[in-house]
C-alpha cells in the first residue's frame, strides 16, 4: 500500500477505526461485499446511534454516488466514484495492491467520528482578532525599516548592472564622469518612475539571487534554472523584490514567496499547462465552451452574456510580474502573453482592430459590463489607454443613440460598468501618475453623461504586507479619481492562514478599498504547492470572515455612506468602527468553474485513492449565464491536494493543528449574497430577451 507521509500509517488509521468506530469496523466484517456494506451502512444511518444529522446526510451522499462514473471537467477525464467501497475494502481487510494514499483513511476517519458528535464550536472574535494580529503590514514601522535595508542593498545593485548595460538607447544611463555617490542619487530618483523598474527587471536566476542577498537555496536557483530552459519568463521589479525579506528575521513574507518564486510541480509542468477556462479556447467560426461566438485574435474572452473581457494588443499583454499562480498561465505558456515589451507596443493595425471589437460589443443585445485587463491594463502606455477608453466611450454612445430607436421590450443593454483589471497598484505603484489619473478622469466625467455609472479598478493585493506607503497613496490618488478600488485575492496557501485573509481586508478597508472576490486557486497539478481546498474557504467565511458580514439593513446603510462620502477611506474606518465590525465583508468566496463561471456551490460526493475531494458543483444561482449554461448538468470538479496534505504543509509554516480541526467538516457550500454595489443598476428601460453572439443552435 502507498504511503505518503511519515507521521501516520494505514494501521495507524485502521487502529483508530477499531477502537473508536467500532460499529463501522463490525459493519464493514459482516458485509459479504460492497453492496452489502452500503445497504447496512444506509441502514445504520438511520438508527438512534447517529448525534449529528448533518454528517449523516454527507455520509449518505457518499454512498449514493458511490460507483458512478463522472465526467471531472478541469481534466476532461472520467473517473469513478469508489469511496465507500474502498473504505469497506480497508475496514475488511481486503485491499490487495491498489495504490492507497493513507490520506484518504484520514479524511473518512474524520467523516465518520462525526457521526456520533456535534460539529467544533467556532471561534469568537476574540480570537479571530488574535489571529489578526499574528500578520504585520507593509505600513508598520518595523516592516519598513527591513524593507529600507532591501532598497539600499538592491540600488547598489542596480547601479552595478547599469554600469555594464549595453543599451546606449536606454534612458537610464550614468553621465560621463559621474561619482558613486550621483549615481547613487539617480537611481533613488529613478526607483519613483515605473519605467525604471520595467528597464531594470529581474530576468535571470543569478540576478534573482543576488537581489535577496544570495539567500536562495541551490534547490531554488537550480529550479529557475529548469524554469529558463523551458522558456518559462523570469520577471521581477526591484520595487516588488524589495518587499521580501532575505534577513531570516522579522515579518513573514511567505505569502508574497509564494506568490512570485516558482515551485518545482510549476516548472515541471509548464510546456503542458491546459487552459482551465475552457471558454478561453476558441475555434475560428466556433462557439466556446459557454456558448459565445467571439472574434479571432484572443482579444474578447467571455463567459456571462452581461459581461465581456477585453484584451488588448498592446503592453497590456504584459503584467509587473508574473504570478506562480495566474489564471492565465496557459497564454504565457502559448506567448499570447508575454514581456516582450518592444513586440507589444500598440501599432497602427490595432487602431482598426479597436474599432472591429467596439462593433462587437455595439451589436450585443445584453452586454453592460467590460471588463479592460490582460496581463494587465496598466501596462498599456497612457496614450494606448486613452484610445482604448474613448474607443469604448463612443460605442457605449452609439449604442445609447440606438436605443432611443427602438421599442420597449426590444432595447439592448446600454453599457453601465467599465473596470481596469491591475496588479500594478501592488507591483508598481508608481504606475499611477498625474497623466494616468487625467484619462481616469476625463473617461468618468464624460462616460457618466451617457450613462456608464461604475468605475471600478480591480486590483489584487494578496498579503497585507504588500500594503506600502506607496501602494497607499496609488490608492489615495485613485480614489481620488473618483474610481472606486475593490480587491480580488487568490486563496493560496500562505493566504490561507487563520487571520490572514481578515487582516487584509482590515488594512484595505481603512484605505477605501473594497473587497470584491476570494478566489480559490485553480486545481492543476502546476498549483499543487499553492492550493488550498475550497473547504478552507468555507472554513474562512464561517468563521472569520462573517464577523464583517452586514445584514440587510447594514448594507443599506453602507451603500449610502459610500455614494455621500467624499473621503472613503475614513467612511469605512467610521463605518467600521460604529457597528463595532473589523472589517466590511463585501467579498464573496468563489471558484472560477471551467466554462461555467464563478460559484462556490457544491457538495462532496466522494475521494480519490488520494485522498483528494470529489466536489459537485451548481452554477451561481444570483447571475445571468448563457442559455447554454442553464442546460448543462452538474460540473464536476477533483480537487488537487488532500485536506491532510493541506494540514501538512500548514503544520510546516508554524501553524497549529487545533485551529484548523473544524476543517473537516465543511463539506458543501452555497454561493455568498452578493454585495448590492456589485449589482447592475436598473436602466430603467426593458431589455430584449434576445441573445447575439450565440453558436448556432444555442439559443
Amino acid at each position: 500500500m502507498k504511503q505518503k507521509n511519515k507521521m501516520l500509517s494505514s494501521q495507524d488509521i485502521k487502529t483508530l477505526f477499531e477502537t473508536r468506530l467500532t460499529q463501522l469496523t463490525s459493519l464493514a466484517l459482516e458485509s459479504q461485499d460492497e453492496t452489502d456494506f452500503k445497504k447496512k451502512l444506509n441502514d445504520y444511518l438511520l438508527s438512534d446511534h447517529i448525534n449529528n444529522p448533518d454528517a449523516a446526510r454527507h455520509i449518505k451522499r457518499l454512498i449514493e454516488n458511490d460507483g458512478r462514473t463522472i465526467y471531472e471537467s478541469s481534466t476532461e477525464q472520467e473517473i469513478k466514484v469508489e469511496t465507500i467501497s474502498l473504505l469497506w475494502k480497508f475496514l475488511a481487510n481486503r485491499i490487495t495492491n491498489e495504490e492507497i494514499s493513507v490520506d484518504l483513511w484520514i479524511d473518512l476517519y474524520h467523516q465518520f467520528l462525526r457521526l456520533y458528535q456535534k460539529d467544533a464550536g467556532m471561534p469568537d472574535e476574540k480570537q479571530v482578532y488574535q489571529w489578526m494580529k499574528r500578520w504585520s503590514s507593509g505600513l508598520s514601522e518595523d516592516v519598513r525599516a527591513i524593507r529600507r535595508q532591501n532598497k539600499e542593498r538592491i540600488i547598489s545593485l542596480l547601479i552595478q548592472k547599469i554600469e555594464n548595460r549595453h543599451a546606449p538607447s536606454s534612458r537610464y544611463l550614468f553621465p560621463e564622469n559621474s561619482t558613486y555617490e550621483e549615481k547613487r542619487q539617480l537611481v533613488n530618483q529613478w526607483w519613483n518612475e515605473s519605467r525604471f523598474h520595467l528597464a531594470l527587471a529581474i530576468k535571470s536566476p543569478t540576478e534573482l539571487n543576488r537581489m535577496l542577498g544570495n539567500s536562495l537555496s541551490e534547490e531554488t536557483i537550480q529550479l529557475y534554472h529548469q524554469a529558463r530552459k523551458k522558456g518559462m519568463p523570469i520577471f521581477i521589479t526591484p520595487y516588488y523584490l524589495s518587499l521580501l525579506n532575505p534577513t531570516g528575521k522579522g515579518y513573514d513574507d511567505a505569502a508574497i514567496r509564494s506568490y512570485i518564486l516558482y515551485s518545482s510541480h510549476l516548472v515541471e509542468a509548464y510546456g503542458s499547462i491546459r487552459a482551465w477556462e475552457k471558454e478561453d479556447i476558441v475555434e475560428a467560426g466556433k462557439p466556446n465552451a459557454a456558448g459565445w461566438l467571439v472574434p479571432d485574435g484572443h482579444n474578447i474572452h467571455r463567459r456571462y452574456p452581461e459581461v465581456a473581457i477585453l484584451i488588448p494588443d498592446s503592453m497590456g499583454r504584459a503584467c509587473g510580474g508574473l504570478c506562480a499562480s495566474c489564471q492565465r498561465m496557459y497564454d504565457f505558456q502559448s506567448e499570447r502573453l508575454n514581456f516582450n515589451f518592444e513586440e507589444l507596443k500598440a501599432k497602427e493595425s490595432w487602431d482598426k482592430r479597436l474599432r472591429k471589437l467596439m462593433e462587437y460589443f455595439e451589436n450585443d443585445t445584453q452586454l453592460r459590463d467590460i471588463l479592460i485587463t490582460g496581463g494587465d491594463a496598466l501596462m498599456s502606455q497612457n496614450k494606448t489607454l486613452r484610445n482604448i477608453l474613448e474607443a469604448v466611450y463612443k460605442m457605449a454612445a452609439r449604442k445609447r443613440n440606438a436605443n432611443l430607436k427602438r421599442a420597449e421590450g426590444e432595447k439592448y443593454a446600454e453599457l453601465q460598468r467599465v473596470r481596469l483589471g491591475t496588479r500594478l497598484p501592488v507591483y508598481l505603484p508608481m504606475r499611477i501618475n498625474d497623466e494616468l489619473l487625467e484619462i481616469l478622469r476625463e473617461f468618468k466625467e464624460k462616460a457618466s453623461a451617457i450613462g456608464v455609472n461604475q468605475f471600478l479598478i480591480q486590483t489584487h493585493f494578496q498579503t497585507p504586507l504588500e500594503v506600502t506607503p506607496e501602494a497607499k497613496e496609488a490608492i489615495k490618488k485613485i480614489l481620488s479619481a473618483g474610481w472606486t478600488i475593490t480587491n480580488q485575492l487568490v486563496y493560496n496557501v500562505a493566504a490561507s492562514r487563520r487571520g490572514h485573509t481578515a487582516k487584509l481586508r482590515r488594512v484595505l478597508n481603512g484605505l477605501g478599498v473594497l473587497c470584491y472576490y476570494t478566489f480559490s486557486v485553480k486545481g492543476f497539478e502546476e498549483n499543487y504547492d499553492v492550493f488550498t481546498p475550497n473547504s478552507r474557504s468555507l472554513q474562512e467565511q464561517h468563521e472569520e470572515k462573517i464577523f464583517g458580514k452586514l445584514s440587510a439593513e447594514m448594507e443599506k446603510e453602507f451603500l449610502g455612506v459610500l455614494k455621500t462620502s467624499k473621503d472613503r477611506a475614513a467612511a469605512i474606518q467610521n463605518f467600521c468602527n460604529e457597528h463595532r465590525i473589523p472589517f466590511v465583508a463585501t467579498d464573496r468566496s468563489v471558484l472560477n468553474l471551467p466554462g461555467i463561471g464563478k460559484s462556490m456551490t457544491f457538495a462532496t460526493i466522494g475521494m480519490t485513492k488520494e485522498g483528494k475531494r470529489i466536489l459537485e458543483f451548481d452554477h451561481d444561482p444570483t447571475r445571468k449565464h448563457s442559455p447554454i449554461i442553464h442546460r448543462m448538468e452538474k460540473i464536476y470538479i477533483k480537487e488537487n491536494k488532500s485536506l491532510w496534505q493541506y494540514m501538512l504543509q500548514l503544520r510546516e509554516m508554524g501553524e497549529k493543528k487545533e485551529d484548523y480541526d473544524s476543517l473537516w467538516s465543511y463539506v458543501e457550500g452555497e454561493t455568498e449574497h452578493r454585495f448590492p454595489l456589485y449589482d447592475y443598476p436598473d436602466p430603467g428601460f426593458r431589455i430584449t430577451e434576445e441573445y447575439s453572439h450565440l453558436g448556432e443552435g444555442i439559443e
